[in-house]
C-alpha cells in the first residue's frame, strides 16, 4: 500500500464509523486525505489535511465543499463515497418523504459528489472512485426495503459508471460491508429493549460471530482505490464476514 504515498483523497461521510477509518487508514499510508460531512471531525482524533461540511442532498454545495477540499488537498485522485443513512422497515413502512429522503441521501449523494470530483479526477494519472455500499444490495434483509433499495442501486450505478469511465483510466468499484460495528450499531442496540441481546444479534447475523469492524472495510476501500490495481473495474468487494456466501440474511 506505499503506493498511496502523496495521493490525495477525498472521503464522505469520514467523521464517524467506516467514512472515519478510511480517513484514518489512508492518512496512515502517507495520503493527503480529506472529509466531507456534515459534521466536523472529532478533536480527539487524527485530522485529516482539509475538511468541508455540506449535505450530500445539496448539489450546490457539495460543489462547493468538493472544489474547497481539492484546492487544499491539491488536486484528487481518489473519491470514496460513503455518506449515507439507515432506515428500518419493510415495503409498507415509511411515508413517501422517508423513501425519498433516504434514496436522495445515500443515491442521489453518490450522484452529487461524483458529478462535482469528476472534472478534478479527470487531471490524475490514476484516478479511482469507491463507493461503499452494502451486503444488503444482494442478501435478502427483513426489514431493509428501502434502505436495500438504495444500496442496491448504487452496486447497480457503479458497474455502469465504471464502464463508462474506464477508458479514461478512472477505476470505479464497489465495497459492500456486512453489519459495521460502528457508533451507530452502539446507539442502535442501545434504544432497544434488550441492548445486549440486540447487540449479540447483530454480531450473530455474520457467520464469523461478529461484526465487521470499520477498519476491514477501510482497507478494501484502499485495495480498491490502490493505483497498482487496474484491472478491478466495476467490480464487487465482499467484507460481510460470510453473509453473501454462506446465506445467512437475517438475525
Amino acid at each position: 500500500m506505499s503506493g498511496f504515498a502523496g495521493r490525495r483523497i477525498l472521503v464522505t461521510g469520514g467523521s464517524s464509523g467506516v467514512g472515519r477509518a478510511c480517513v484514518e487508514h489512508f492518512l496512515d499510508l502517507g495520503a493527503h486525505v480529506g472529509n466531507l460531512d456534515l459534521v466536523a471531525t472529532s478533536p480527539h482524533v487524527a485530522s485529516p489535511h482539509a475538511e468541508a461540511i455540506a449535505d450530500v442532498r445539496d448539489a450546490e454545495a457539495v460543489h462547493l465543499a468538493v472544489a474547497s477540499i481539492v484546492e487544499k488537498l491539491g488536486g484528487l485522485d481518489v473519491l470514496v463515497n460513503n455518506a449515507g443513512v439507515s432506515f428500518v422497515g419493510g415495503i409498507e413502512d415509511g411515508s413517501a418523504d422517508d423513501w425519498a429522503r433516504i434514496l436522495d441521501v445515500n443515491l442521489g449523494g453518490y450522484v452529487r459528489t461524483t458529478r462535482a470530483a469528476l472534472p478534478h479526477l479527470r487531471r490524475s494519472a490514476a484516478a479511482s472512485i469507491v463507493n461503499v455500499s452494502s451486503t444488503t444490495a444482494t442478501s435478502g434483509f427483513r426489514r431493509r426495503a428501502l434502505y436495500s433499495a438504495s444500496k442496491g442501486a448504487i452496486e447497480a450505478m457503479t458497474r455502469s459508471i465504471a464502464a463508462d469511465l474506464v477508458a479514461e483510466s478512472i477505476t470505479v468499484n464497489a465495497v459492500n460491508p456486512g453489519t459495521v460495528d460502528t457508533p451507530f450499531m452502539e446507539e442502535l442496540a442501545a434504544r432497544s429493549a434488550d441492548p445486549a441481546a440486540t447487540r449479540a444479534a447483530f454480531n450473530n447475523r455474520q457467520p464469523t460471530g461478529r461484526m465487521v469492524r470499520p477498519e476491514e472495510v477501510a482497507r478494501a476501500v484502499a485495495y480498491c482505490a490502490d493505483p497498482v490495481n487496474r484491472s478491478l473495474v466495476g467490480s464487487t468487494v465482499v467484507v460481510d464476514g460470510g453473509i453473501l456466501a454462506c446465506h445467512i440474511t437475517e438475525a
